[in-house]
């Protein structure tokens, strides 16, 4: 695969495409979330390559779009000669529907893109252009915007970290997660099935995992388009994943708030959740010098995406697009607690995925006590 330099200063690590060449079972997936609070309306892309460089079967890649009112749209790309992915930045794309013979296969200039590229999709940090039609259901989408980057995942100004910690660096997660742009303002269009939403300085957000298997079991939350709070995004998940020879559950939480990064994860704080099996999701964590509180709701049946398994692409994944979302952020000051942040919205993307779900999932990770924080 290609290699690119970076193209902008809050690139995370594992920007860059994983896969290395060999035979071992592997698949790498990327998520890009466009949130347009004027329309009340979310468009989420998903793509993913499973196997690209060995015949393992399940070998080929797919684009699924979670549209406005939860609606979905899937196709997969059977040809990975026709996927292409830079190793050291971000950028990929597949082609399934073209005219040219160039090989292989590339970013493209984006009106060459829209004159030859009748069903395909090319991204980097700062662009995303695409196109999907399914002939049988007569769905069609078409989207291109640029991308301005506010918060990758660290504080302003900072270094940018992995979100799994420095030990990510080595396979020994599976899979491995990043979250690549926790905040971002993105000026474009997209039409979905012949209605075309424009929008400028609208909510991005981007996330990617890889690696030879997906957890068993996880739930995740995403939100950057708060009521009156324009500068504030929070990721938050958790999971059964495979560390090397053991399983474990690990949960995260992190808060990217006017210029600052709060960050909630095992090695640095105590994480709870309660998630419901679907419905509910409430969240604690306490570190030495913040507690954060979320609480998160939804009414909707949700919508069945799929996710890569051992089998292939399977419908293992329950979204929404519209939660209501309720974060309280305290402070810890001379052994009291100052509220620093509560904040509400009802456009917060929530998930949850894998097996069993048949009862409510409450757990707790990371340091051994729980600070009472009032």
């Amino acid at each position: 695969m290609k290699s690119f330099p970076p193209d902008h200063t809050l690139q995370t690590p594992h920007s860059g495409f994983h896969g290395d060449g060999s035979d071992r079972r592997f698949f790498e997936g990327w998520y890009y979330r466009l949130t347009l609070p004027e329309y009340r309306q979310t468009f989420a892309f998903m793509y993913s390559i499973q196997n690209p460089c060995a015949d393992k079967g399940f070998s080929g890649g797919a684009a699924q779009i979670l549209g406005p009112n939860g609606e979905y749209l899937c196709r997969t790309f059977p040809k990975v000669d026709q996927f292409w992915a830079w190793t050291e930045a971000l950028g990929h794309g597949h082609w399934r529907k073209t005219d040219l013979a160039l090989q292989p296969a590339a970013l493209l200039e984006p009106a060459i893109f829209d004159r030859h590229i009748q069903e395909g999709y090319q991204v980097t940090a700062t662009h995303h252009q695409g196109i999907l039609q399914d002939p049988g259901s007569g769905q069609v989408a078409k989207w291109q915007y640029s991308v301005q980057s506010v918060y990758g995942w660290g504080s302003f100004g900072q270094k940018q970290q992995s979100t799994a910690g420095w030990l990510s660096q080595f396979q020994i997660f599976e899979p491995g997660w990043q979250i690549l742009m926790a905040h971002g303002l993105a000026t474009g269009w997209a039409e979905w099935n012949g209605k075309r939403y424009t929008f400028s300085n609208a909510p991005a957000y981007s996330e990617k995992n890889w690696g030879g298997a997906f957890p068993t079991k996880w739930f995740w939350l995403n939100c950057n388009a708060f009521d009156q709070e324009p500068d504030l995004a929070v990721t938050a998940g958790g999971g059964r994943r495979q560390v090397i020879a053991w399983m474990e559950s690990a949960a995260m939480i992190g808060i990217h708030y006017r210029g600052n990064f709060y960050e909630f994860v095992p090695w640095n704080a105590t994480v709870e959740w309660e998630v419901s099996t679907w419905g509910s999701w409430k969240m604690r964590a306490s570190s030495d010098r913040h507690t954060v509180e979320i609480t998160a709701t939804t009414a909707e049946a949700g919508t069945f995406v799929r996710a890569p398994t051992a089998q292939g692409l399977e419908f293992v994944c329950r979204d929404t697009t519209n939660g209501q979302l309720t974060l309280k952020l305290w402070h810890k000051v001379n052994g009291k607690t100052e509220l620093l942040l509560e904040a509400h919205t009802s456009l917060c993307c929530l998930e949850v995925g894998g097996a069993p779900w048949d009862m409510e999932w409450v757990e707790r990770c990371g340091l051994l006590a729980l600070p009472e924080t009032r």
